[in-house]
């Protein structure tokens, strides 16, 4: 939830401003209210917002929030606890004027007391990140929280444009939104995404309003895109130019200047790129060379950055240009990778910066006016016409491998002509593999023993090895042994022993596992075993969701190979095995099963390739069609039988 709310003037003051709503004026309940135990408009809902109510008022440099929200289950009781970020620097931003109550079904007043818990997220120079937290008293399912906080700041600093997130995770009834711009404003302007007919109220004197009535939660479905791109909202910015082409191109060629001269690389760092090529590399080999040393570099993303006291202990100047981090060997994602292209270009090779969103927080939205949403950087190097995306400042991300946030993912980008807004290629599935291979050996018992190699490339092997930075072996190995708990049948017990090539990104990594257990269900003629060992447990996406309002983002496409022997005790020989199978969904992913039965032992090999990315809405009964195919296609059995030989004795 957002935070907002702020006041630095009189109560008179805030009245005249918007008459509407006094100071922290809560709400009587109604006897219907008091008594609701569900929500006609919202079946089985956890909780709804009865009154959301948010005040902004830029002259006077505050915003009010206030809400009231009925719980209906003992989930909706998680909502009694609020925290409220906001940033403590030079601008004297400030959370206060906190207030709230708790009302139970019988109308008892629990009000807030004690002061709110002020805990400080992360420091960056000045700044601090900061949240202040408080819990409504008494919370239990059938009450009434209500709460009302302000965000203020100084009076002599600019006070920023509200953002009315307008759509929450549960359904609002009645929602007020009101702003006062400070006057003769002439360049605010204003973007919405609402329901169809709904727009702000642009008043006489300037003020913006908007009312709205029963807005739906947002939605809650697997494998969506972040979806706050798509939420209802309200975003106010100023506009000095003469649209949308001319702010982007504008704010390109700005970041593009910046970028020039952040990287020009000195006459003595040319030098130092110089000492790590030979004259005989071709292009391709310097690019090697350079991506792998600013890979040996500390990257505080993903270790610590130091503070401004270590900085000085160590006599380390601030980075005023990229070459710095290569003199004091350490920078932030951001930072080595402008590095990166600074070495290229000292090194004569042809390179351009690329500034895109993370596909992980968002999606670029060119109308909202706001560089800022682009936070990631990656570069492009062409060599002979063709343009390759590299992402150096993704510790140990293999060279021509960009993080799946990165890819397919659209921003500012430099090129021969200019500054333009450009689009990052996808994964290549076939760059993406997971290979499961168990040797198994089961005995008359119904148990199993035997290893699992893993064997990972791509963005899985990124995963593992990034979670291996920033934690200590036995904490990796804990984490992976969740992960293949999760593939393995129940009864089957699987614990790594080791992994090979951990810090090798130029290689696959693989994890060596061992594995026992009881796997087989024994009647008085046969031995019933899962066909498909690792898609027993496995949860196929999408099976249980007829209908799709949001596009589909799997993040990238990928190929999960498996191959299972199963070694056969004396006696059984195989009545049945999987049945080989293809079920294409053409154009967009394949699923293979094979099976091959031999003397004491069989195999089955199973194949997933997907080469899909993103799917919109009218795709999904398409898509859905194909996961339920594989899904009954997974649940095969490997039936086992005593051998001829074995019922003759």
């Amino acid at each position: 939830m957002r935070t907002g709310a702020f006041l630095r003037s009189t109560l008179l003051l805030f009245a005249a401003a918007c008459p509407a709503l006094l100071l922290a004026q809560f709400q009587q309940p109604t006897d219907e209210e008091l008594k609701m135990t569900a929500d006609p408009k919202a079946p089985g809902a956890a909780a709804v917002f009865l009154n959301v109510t948010e005040i902004s008022n830029n002259p006077l440099h505050f915003q009010s929030y206030y809400a009231r929200i009925k719980i209906l289950t003992e989930k909706g009781e998680a909502l009694a606890t609020v925290e409220l970020p906001y940033e403590k620097d030079e601008y004297q931003y400030e959370v206060a004027a906190i207030q709230g109550r708790t009302i139970h079904p019988d109308g008892t007043v629990v009000p807030l007391t004690g002061k709110p818990a002020d805990l400080l997220i992360t420091k960056n120079g000045d700044t601090q990140y900061r949240r202040k937290a408080f819990t409504l008293p008494s919370v239990e399912v059938g009450s009434i929280i209500e709460y009302y906080f302000q965000l203020r700041c100084g009076e002599d600093y600019y006070f920023p444009l509200p953002h009315w997130q307008v759509q929450h995770d549960y359904l609002v009834h009645k929602a007020h939104y009101f702003f006062t711009p400070d006057m003769g404003d002439e360049s605010l302007a204003v973007s919405s995404v609402l329901p169809a007919g709904v727009a702000p109220k642009k008043e006489a004197l300037g003020r913006f309003s908007l009312d709205l009535e029963d807005v739906p939660p947002a939605p809650q479905e697997e494998w969506m895109p972040p979806i706050t791109s798509a939420l209802f909202k309200v975003v106010f910015y100023y506009q000095d130019l003469n649209g949308l082409d001319d702010f982007w191109q504008n704010a390109g060629k700005k970041w593009s200047r910046s970028v020039e001269q952040f990287t020009e690389p000195s006459k003595s760092f040319r030098g130092s790129v110089s000492a790590l090529i030979a004259p005989g590399d071709t292009d391709l080999d310097k690019a090697k060379k350079l991506y792998k040393a600013v890979q040996s570099l500390d990257n505080t993303d993903f270790s610590r950055e130091k503070s401004s006291a270590e900085r000085k202990d160590l006599k380390l100047k601030s980075v005023k240009r990229a070459e710095d981090g290569w003199k004091q060997k350490s920078g932030s994602r951001t930072e080595i990778a402008l590095l990166y292209l600074s070495m290229l270009r000292a090194a004569g090779l042809t390179a351009y910066a690329m500034r895109v969103v993370d596909r992980n927080k968002g999606v670029f939205t060119p109308s909202d006016f706001n560089l800022d949403q682009l936070d990631s950087t990656i570069v492009i190097l062409s060599i002979d016409g063709k343009e390759m995306f590299l992402d150096p400042g993704e510790k140990l991300c293999p060279f021509q491998t960009v993080d799946w946030r990165h890819s397919r993912a659209a921003g500012l980008r430099q090129s021969a002509s200019g500054t333009v807004i450009g689009t990052s290629p996808p994964q290549a599935y076939g760059s993406n593999t997971v290979l499961r291979i168990a040797d198994l050996t089961l005995d008359s018992h119904g148990a199993v023993e035997g290893s699992i190699r893993f064997v990972l490339s791509g963005q899985e092997a990124l995963h593992w090895r990034q979670i291996a930075l920033e934690n200590d072996e036995s904490e990796v190995k804990k984490q992976f042994d969740e992960w293949v708990a999760g593939t393995v049948p129940d009864g089957v017990e699987a614990h790594i022993d080791h992994f090979v090539a951990l810090d090798d990104p130029e290689s696959n990594l693989t994890a060596i596992v061992n594995a026992h257990g009881t796997i087989a269900t024994i009647t008085s003629k046969r031995y019933l075993l899962p066909g498909l060992f690792f898609e027993t447990r496995g949860s196929h996406p999408f099976v249980n969701q007829d209908m799709r309002r949001t596009p589909v983002d799997m993040h990238y496409g990928e190929q999960i190979s498996d191959e299972v022997v199963y070694h056969l005790p004396a006696g059984l020989e195989v009545e049945n095995a999987p049945e080989a199978n293809k079920i294409p969904w053409e154009g967009h992913a394949v699923l293979l099963i094979k099976s091959k039965v031999e003397p004491s032992q069989v195999t089955v090999t199973r194949t997933l390739a997907r080469a899909f990315t993103l799917a919109k809405p009218e795709e999904y009964q398409d898509l859905r069609g194909f996961y339920l195919k594989v899904a009954a296609a997974d649940q095969q059995q490997l039936i086992l039988t005593a051998s001829s030989a074995a019922k003759g004795k």
